[in-house]
Parts: C-alpha cells; sequence; structure tokens
C-alpha cells in the first residue's frame, strides 16, 4: 500500500503525484490543507518533522523529499524507467536535477507567495506569523524575509533574474539534446522535476520569459500530452483555479497582449 501525503498547489507534491500516475502506481492520497496547518499537526510531524509535503509511505516506510522520493520509486518501480542506463547519462541528469532544485525551484515560490499567499499571512497576528515561521525548520527564513508585507521588488527582481536563468539553461539542454526532452528522446526525473516551476509560472502569467526559448513551448506541450500530466494537476492543482483574482488578471494580460 501506497500513501501519499501532499497538497494540491505544492509543486513539490505534484512532481511526486506525476511520477506515481506515470508508473501507474495506485497509492491513497491524503490531500493536507497547508494553511489549515494541516502539515504541522503533531501526527504529521511524526511522519515528517519538517513540516512540509509530500511525505510518501511505501508498506509503512517513510519517505520524504520530494526529489528523494522520485530516485525511490524509480528505483523501486522501474517501470518505466525514469532515469538513464548509462551511469555518466544519470550523473548529467543529476547535475540537471541539482540545478533545477537551487535555482528555478526556490524562486518560483517568490512570485507565487507574493501574488497568492501573502493575503493568508496578513491576516494573522504578529506572535500567529512567527508561531508558523518557527514550526517550518525548512522554511523558517524564506517567510521571515517575506514578513506579513510581503517580498520586497529587490527579492521579486532576484527571484525573476533566478527563473530567468533557469529557462535559459532548460533552453541550453533542449538545444544540446535536440529534444523533445531534456535528454533528448526519454522522458527523465529532469523533465518531472522542472515541469512544477513551468507549470506555475504558465499560470501566473510569466510564460513570456520562454518565447525567446520555442524548444520550451514544444517541450511544455509534449508534457501536457502525456497520461500522467491531466491526473497530476487535477481540478483545484492551479493558483488560478483556487484564487479568482489571479485568473482575471492573467485574463487581463491575455487580453492586453493581443
Amino acid at each position: 500500500m501506497v500513501v501519499l501525503y501532499n497538497a494540491p498547489q505544492s509543486t513539490c507534491s505534484q512532481r511526486v503525484r506525476y511520477v506515481l500516475h506515470a508508473k501507474e502506481e495506485g497509492f491513497e492520497e491524503h490531500r493536507l490543507d497547508l494553511f489549515s496547518g494541516d502539515q504541522l499537526k503533531p501526527d504529521y510531524l511524526a511522519l515528517n518533522p519538517n513540516g512540509v509535503v509530500p511525505t510518501l509511505v511505501d508498506d509503512g516506510r517513510v519517505v520524504i523529499d520530494s526529489a528523494v522520493i522520485m530516485e525511490y520509486l524509480d528505483e523501486t518501480r522501474p517501470d518505466p524507467r525514469l532515469v538513464p542506463e548509462d551511469a555518466f547519462e544519470r550523473a548529467r541528469m543529476r547535475a540537471m536535477l541539482r540545478f533545477i532544485d537551487e535555482v528555478p525551484t526556490p524562486a518560483v515560490r517568490v512570485p507565487s507567495y507574493n501574488l497568492a499567499f501573502l493575503p493568508h499571512f496578513q491576516a494573522m497576528s504578529e506572535a500567529e506569523f512567527e508561531a508558523v515561521c518557527e514550526a517550518k525548520p525548512l522554511r523558517r527564513e524564506f517567510l521571515k524575509k517575506m514578513g506579513r508585507t510581503g517580498f520586497s521588488e529587490a527579492d521579486m527582481a532576484e527571484a525573476t533574474g533566478r527563473l530567468r536563468r533557469g529557462v535559459e539553461r532548460m533552453g541550453h539542454w533542449l538545444a544540446e539534446s535536440g529534444g523533445p526532452w531534456l535528454m533528448g528522446a526519454c522522458q527523465t526525473l529532469a523533465d518531472i522535476a522542472v515541469m512544477p516551476v513551468i507549470v506555475r509560472m504558465d499560470d501566473i502569467g510569466m510564460a513570456p520569459m520562454w518565447d525567446d526559448f520555442p524548444a520550451i513551448g514544444r517541450w511544455f506541450e509534449e508534457l501536457k500530452a502525456t497520461d500522467a500530466f491531466r491526473p497530476t494537476y487535477y481540478s483545484g492543482s492551479l493558483l488560478t483555479e483556487k484564487y479568482p483574482h489571479l485568473a482575471e488578471a492573467k485574463r487581463a494580460e491575455a487580453v492586453s497582449a493581443v
């Protein structure tokens, strides 16, 4: 029995859901409400002391951290294989994973929090906000930097720069491999790792950032056509589906661009 504790809009959760669906692995899904503090309740912290999602429980064994879970699933359920057979190519893929997790993945959280999540924190008292920060060992400094007024223009500019570097690197990988996937003919964990970043950027109106890299647009269409994509991004998984003001802003931007 595989059990996945996750949240619909969590980018890290989306990675793991995709891998499970790609491998046609049945699983019991527990959807946590992060703004209700489900991830900070004692029973969940007993599984994942970091107080974040996702957490996978496989036959009673607990695996945490989305990157670790993805590799674990590929090692224990190797059909279809999502890592290269060749050791050198696996090393290249892991270098891609490291870049994705160090540069674009944390960067996309900054506009996400400012655009969608900030009102939730603004509704808290200072004491409540501090308590949330202290309860999140992996996100404490990130939340404190945001505060209850949001990330600064400088922070947003830095995040945008990091996302741009991520897009440029992705464009380079696709040009080097010839596509349709980052490493060529076969989809790998690198594609799945960067997937939530691209989906989130598209969802919050940042897709023009890859206008100069049409291969990314083709990669995105290829990804959306996979059997695993639709069940991964079920209704409510996108920020614009949960926050109407974001959907309206995205529509307005689309109209102004015509």
